[in-house]
């Protein structure tokens, strides 16, 4: 039904769970049963409009409402509490809690208002109109470049990609490269600096947007900022997927777009990385090989859980007319899309490689066919 409400059902509770599951009703909306912790990656996979937290024994839910809120103020919140600790009710309605109801004794309560909360909040999507949102604060797109096989050109891409977004939009734009034993991003961009990702670690508690911009390096042509890799295997060890979570979800709240360069291996941070990713854009080359390494990185997802359905897309790089295989068999081959193709341009690249330049500079410049398909590509992820 076109007309259903996405519900979020956040228990860890089974019999109060049961009891909802019962009661309300199924036809009206469709309602999603989640672990407290998959709440953020639930309400980025796609958009919620009602989120019933059910108090748990260990309760972040403070710092989970004011997540989602973060990233749809018109979405909902109900809390349902298992005592009336009247200050974890306070705390939970400033953080943006529209009700509350104190289980077990309000419980019929709850279900009998359920159907007038919900009647009134359609009525609310009908009449009000929605401002279209530009670029707008505290709902960033969080983009990744992966490829299991190295050599692919993730990085080249990834870096010209986000330089593109910077030079061609209004919007606020950080790459972040996350292999931290060799990065490399910054021999692409032309930047020399002291100061790392690692250089967060000591305010990562109360980081913010000052932080970020205190020690990311800004690139000459495009002003994209840019975090760059430690490059050092011992000091990397001081990161973990908390550093990494607690990093990109302060990006997401302070720049429109957030680009990581991920490593071609997979361990906690780039699985921590994937899961608070909106996309992720796979660069495939036209080759066997690469489509086996897609299918253990399909495999190796599946068993950690990390779903790729919504969020994978793929770009097939390095394309000239002398490949394994061509776009239409990699489609038939492939389940997910094909987002973008780029040519092989050895010609073009090289002497951006040598001199270690950035290949974009100016929004108006003759470019090289390599920067014409990712400009392409850019302009359909702005559309």
């Amino acid at each position: 039904m076109e007309n259903q409400l996405d519900i979020l059902l956040v228990s860890e509770n089974e019999s109060i769970t049961n009891q909802l599951l019962n009661s309300l009703d199924r036809e009206q909306s469709l309602i999603t049963v989640i672990q407290s912790d998959d709440v953020s990656r639930e309400v980025n996979r796609q958009r919620r409009d009602i989120v019933i937290f059910v108090q748990t024994e260990n309760d972040y839910a403070v710092e989970q409402i004011q997540y989602v809120k973060s990233v749809n103020q018109k979405t909902l919140v109900i809390y349902l509490a298992l005592d009336a600790d009247i200050n974890n009710l306070r705390n939970v309605s400033r953080a943006g809690a529209e009700e509350f109801f104190v289980l077990p004794e309000e419980m019929s309560l709850f279900i009998s208002r359920f159907p007038t909360i919900q009647k009134n909040y359609s009525i609310m999507l009908t009449t009000e109109k929605e401002q279209a949102v530009t670029f707008g604060r505290g709902r960033g797109q969080i983009y990744s470049f992966y490829s299991g096989k190295g050599g692919t050109g993730k990085s080249l891409i990834a870096s010209t990609f986000a330089q593109t977004l910077k030079l061609e939009s209004a919007a606020e734009v950080i790459l972040i490269d996350l292999d931290m034993q060799y990065g490399g991003v910054e021999t692409m961009l032309s930047i020399e600096a002291n100061r790392s990702i690692v250089d967060l670690k000591p305010v990562i508690e109360e980081l913010n947007e000052n932080h970020i911009r205190n020690v990311s390096q800004t690139e000459k042509n495009s002003k994209l900022e840019v975090l760059i890799s430690p490059r050092d295997a011992e000091v990397a060890d001081i990161v973990d997927e908390d550093f990494i979570t607690r990093l990109i979800r302060t990006c997401r709240r302070s720049f429109d777009y957030c680009i990581l360069d991920l490593p071609s291996h997979m361990d906690s941070i780039v699985a921590a990385a994937m899961e608070e990713s909106d996309k992720i854009f796979y660069v495939l080359l036209p080759e066997t090989t690469s489509l086996k390494v897609l299918k253990y990185y399909e495999e190796l997802c599946d068993r950690l859980g990390i779903h790729l359905s919504d969020s994978l897309e793929i770009i097939v790089n390095h394309l000239a007319k002398e490949n394994e295989l061509k776009v239409k068999d990699l489609k038939d081959l492939l389940k997910y899309p094909i987002v973008a193709t780029v040519r092989k341009d050895y010609k073009g690249l090289q002497s951006f490689i040598n001199k270690g330049e950035a290949i974009r500079k100016r929004q108006k410049e003759k470019m090289i066919p390599f920067a014409k398909d990712v400009r392409k590509f850019t302009r359909f992820v702005l559309s």
